[in-house]
């Protein structure tokens, strides 16, 4: 038999994710161009190969089968002589419509390249092409580029492209300033404007940046559909959540997006501060039927600076996408892909413990984990868990039943004079009801909470000591009854 050398020490940095998504080494931001294509989950990324911080950008590569474990690949695409290249999207051209297939169908990453006007200081953003033949390994530039562009506006960028059935045609919608632009074409390569949206909508507490379009069921059912429109919303210090995700509902009609809620109706996508720029996957097979959304794990208030060497920054775990009728009216749920439990090591349970004070559950110390608790309040102000990585180190993600909010609390959670507002607690109104669900995944760098089947989610970065966790249930002044409670160590995803 053949014995496997496996590098014991690849991917063992301090603070390094072991089931997210993290570059090898150097700057990454932004997911980028993801599309599933010949049996792979592609992922690109905004990446800078010579630095820990941002700089020139490229695209970098990885792929998987499964969503879990990821195959680095070379760097996909450079800057040219048209600038540098930032985010963008991917797309199967089936029929080959743009017509560089030879008749058969290939990948078309279509993306904005940012460089200065001539004998100007001004920020110039145009939208280019680029082609693959070999499912991604390699990548021609459309001769023709830059297929798109507006003197008019600075900031320019993010295009986001489908093809929408209905009315034929490839769909492109892309961040202009305060709001969003929407183009159609035919071929991937002439495009025309159809409308724009957002100049009065929703938040405007940064720049419009990373925009997605899509079709989502409602409460699950075959028959009836809502559009989403994601726009992520860049980084102002005037506002203290720094870069942030919000969603809008309404409909399409190949041309214009039409909200169905107020104008003043914000709605956002994540209450944590770590979950930014995400998008949707491209051509998920019809018989999936899936909506799948990957997020950049930071925030750019202190993205340049979070405590981490040879790499900066990951991404959120895959999340799939629904739409659900609540109380609040219709929002979007988010739940983990249904592939990460495979990484799910011995269960440990509990049943129906009351709980009066502090607990700690010494028998579930682990380092990385998945934990799913229900709780009924009882006569309990508050209710959850302390994540202890050393006596003077825990994170805390509870229930506040006076303020009947979700929160996590990462004040003194590890790290965090590299930047005067990381230290924080924060948190998310959420009905309790008769009980409240917990489900938690905790890495060596961060933590993702999905709150009641993913009515609510708050993703974090943390900075701990590493080792194993100490893990504590508490009630605050009265008896919470923790109905059951399961725990999944989980195995990390790098070998090299």
């Amino acid at each position: 038999m053949t014995e496997v050398n496996v590098n014991t020490a690849y991917y063992t940095e301090r603070y390094r994710p072991q089931f997210h998504f993290s570059p090898e080494r150097n700057w990454m931001n932004d997911p980028n161009g993801m599309v599933y294509y010949d049996g792979e989950y592609h992922l690109f990324y905004q990446y800078h190969p010579h630095s820990t911080q941002w700089g020139p950008m490229h695209w970098g590569h990885a792929v998987s089968k499964d969503l879990v474990t990821w195959e680095h690949l070379p760097v996909a695409i450079e800057p040219d002589a048209n600038g540098m290249v930032f985010s963008g999207s991917a797309v199967v051209d089936w029929n080959d419509t743009s017509g560089f297939f030879n008749g058969g169908h290939g990948l078309v990453a279509i993306f904005t390249q940012a460089d200065t006007y001539p004998d100007s200081d001004r920020p110039r953003q145009r939208q280019s092409l680029a082609y693959s033949i070999d499912s991604g390994r390699t990548w021609e530039m459309y001769k023709g580029n830059p297929v798109l562009s507006d003197t008019e506006i600075t900031d320019f960028r993010d295009p986001k492209v489908f093809w929408h059935k209905e009315t034929q045609k490839w769909v492109m919608i892309i961040a202009a300033g305060q709001s969003v632009r929407i183009y159609t074409s035919r071929n991937l390569i002439e495009w025309e404007f159809a409308s724009s949206f957002g100049e009065m909508e929703g938040s405007h507490a940064g720049v419009w940046e990373c925009p997605d379009l899509f079709l989502l069921p409602l409460d699950e059912a075959k028959n009836s559909y809502k559009w989403v429109m994601i726009v992520s919303i860049g980084d102002d210090p005037s506002y203290k959540e720094g870069s942030r995700t919000q969603y809008f509902i309404g409909d399409f009609d190949g041309k214009t997006f039409i909200n169905e809620n107020s104008p003043d109706t914000i709605l956002w996508l994540d209450h944590g501060r770590d979950n930014y720029a995400g998008v949707s996957w491209s051509d998920v097979p019809v018989e999936d039927g899936r909506k799948i959304y990957i997020g950049w794990m930071s925030n750019w208030r202190y993205a340049n600076e979070t405590p981490t060497s040879e790499w900066r920054s990951s991404m959120t775990l895959p999340r799939e996408l629904s739409l659900k009728t609540t109380c609040e009216g219709i929002r979007i749920t988010q739940k983990p892909v249904k592939e990460l439990q495979k990484l799910r090591g011995i269960q440990t349970t509990l049943l129906g413990q009351n709980i009066n004070d502090v607990v700690k559950l010494s028998e579930l110390d682990s380092n990385t984990f998945e934990l799913i608790a229900e709780f009924e309040p009882g006569l309990s102000s508050g209710f959850g868990f302390h994540i202890h990585s050393a006596s003077d180190e825990k994170v805390t993600i509870g229930y506040d039943m006076d303020l009947q909010q979700i929160f996590i609390d990462r004040s003194n959670a590890g790290e965090n004079s590299f930047h005067t507002d990381f230290a924080c607690k924060h948190g998310v109104e959420l009905s309790s009801g008769n009980t409240v669900k917990f489900h938690i995944y905790l890495d060596h760098s961060s933590v993702e909470v999905f709150m009641n089947d993913g009515e609510k989610v708050l993703t974090d970065l943390i900075f701990p000591q590493q080792g194993k966790k100490d893990i504590v249930v508490y009630s605050l002044n009265g008896v919470a009854t923790l109905k059951s409670l399961c725990l999944y160590p989980l195995r990390r995803i790098w070998q090299k």
